[in-house]
């Protein structure tokens, strides 16, 4: 009897070189390591699960003797736990005589959830003060958040096909002592669906207490294969037949209304106008036994609603295919932004409120106009005053690129007077504290401004 010891972590790669498929990915990998300094951008490795991301970032990590640092979905990555381990390793040097520390932070595209909120901006922060290199890895690149898109170098690991599965298979068998025919091999790399940790659990769990495989030992481990929602809009603009298409949609787990949107966001794939608004067409009466389904709680509508919009949309495609990126529904990001700028808002009243010592309510609801023309008049004087950042600014002066080259050189100006004070000191020797203006005494500040309140006005 074998041993019960993970096999996907027993053959891990050890090495760059042992990585099986995916060449190209792992040129990349090697190049941008080997060319490492502290200005280059992170890798982003993305792609399905089980296909040799996280595998290669450790390889990577083995070969360029890096210590290794990973963040993941077991941690509760908030701002505060992601600047604590993920930003001090960041900036600081290996204590185990490694040339350099590697960051990797696992499920990057999950940094949208409550307890990660604030973390995809921790991300970012780290990234332009880090002094270690950085590695992100997500299934999917397109739930990455958009600030870590801007700051990344994407590295797309694709589908193992099963002619290079199968030898490594045949490699673990030769290990473990086991026999195993060729056809056997196979078809266990072929029912893995592209999935290298896959194929390695069905063949050690077809392999637990056995010293030879046959064509029947491998029915329990095969892999329960989800579609996903990306799977089935391209099945639907692609070749599929009607009965191969529906049974895509019963593997993927969003509800119909959700499909339907996806559709909808992706319906400028059309080959022309006029089959568009035949997809349009079909999305409005699947819509119609939606509503219905709610309004009645009849669930049994959904199938009809389902075999609407994708026969309905599949037959107006023709089968032309997707050339290009498939999107979310756009409505998701309009109510995506509309979150965000609500929350800029709450937090930009929470500062006029601290700093004035008004109710928000009462800045919201009686002067916020008259603040805004005062920010108008001196945006630098407001960043300086009430610590405004680059969204915050923009509310006032609906131009995104002004807010931003605004709060860049209040930013620059900060730095210099930093710098030109620490070289006061060294030149006169005089500590921080020595060189600050004695603080006045309660009774000599001035009556009418209280403390802490904003000279702006």
């Amino acid at each position: 009897m074998h041993d019960t010891t993970d096999w996907t972590e027993k053959y891990r790669p050890c090495s760059l070189g042992d990585i099986v498929g995916n060449t190209s990915a792992v040129r990349q990998m090697y190049e941008w390591a080997k060319t490492w300094t502290p200005q280059s951008k992170p890798l982003v490795l993305y792609g399905k699960p089980g296909i040799g991301k996280t595998s290669s970032a450790y390889a990577l990590a083995n070969d360029m003797n890096w210590e290794v640092v990973e963040l993941n979905a077991s941690d509760q990555r908030t701002k505060q736990v992601i600047d604590r381990i993920a930003g001090s390793s960041s900036t600081t040097g290996s204590l185990s005589g490694a040339q350099r520390k590697v960051i990797i932070l696992d499920e990057a595209d999950n940094l949208h959830a409550h307890a990660d909120r604030g973390g995809a901006r921790a991300i970012v922060d780290i990234i332009a003060h880090s002094r270690q290199p950085i590695i992100l890895i997500a299934n999917d690149y397109y739930g990455l958040a958009k600030e870590l898109k801007k700051v990344t170098e994407p590295v797309q690991f694709r589908a193992l096909q099963a002619r290079s599965i199968a030898p490594r298979l045949r490699y673990i068998c030769s290990a473990e002592g086991i026999a195993c025919p060729e056809e056997v091999l196979a078809a266990i790399a072929e029912r893995a669906g592209g999935d290298m940790r896959a194929a390695v659990n069905m063949l050690h769990a077809a392999a637990i207490g056995r010293e030879t495989l046959q064509a029947g030992d491998i029915h329990t481990g095969e892999k329960d294969e989800r579609s996903t929602i990306f799977d089935l809009v391209a099945a639907v603009f692609g070749k599929r037949g009607d009965e191969a298409l529906l049974k895509v949609s019963y593997d993927v787990e969003d509800t119909p209304d959700t499909i339907e949107q996806w559709i909808e966001g992706n319906l400028q794939h059309m080959p022309d106008f006029a089959s568009r608004a035949r997809g349009y067409d079909s999305i409005s009466r699947a819509d119609e036994y939606i509503g219905r389904t709610y309004r009645r709680q009849y669930y049994t509508l959904w199938r009809y609603a389902t075999a609407l919009m994708l026969l309905g949309v599949a037959d107006a495609a023709g089968g032309h295919g997707i050339h290009g990126r498939i999107t979310s529904p756009e409505r998701w990001g309009k109510m995506s932004r509309s979150r965000r700028q609500k929350a800029i808002r709450t937090e930009l009243l929470r500062k006029l409120s601290r700093e004035t010592h008004t109710p928000q309510s009462t800045l919201r609801e009686e002067f916020f106009t008259a603040i805004t023309l005062l920010v108008e008049q001196d945006p630098a004087r407001a960043v300086r005053e009430f610590d405004l950042d680059a969204d915050e600014l923009t509310l006032f002066l609906h131009d995104k690129a002004a807010a931003a080259k605004v709060v860049r050189e209040v930013a620059k100006e900060a730095k210099a007077a930093e710098k030109k004070e620490t070289a006061s000191r060294k030149k006169t020797g005089k500590t921080k504290a020595e060189t600050d203006p004695p603080k006045a005494p309660e009774d000599a500040k001035r009556p009418d401004v209280s403390s802490g309140q904003s000279t702006l006005f």
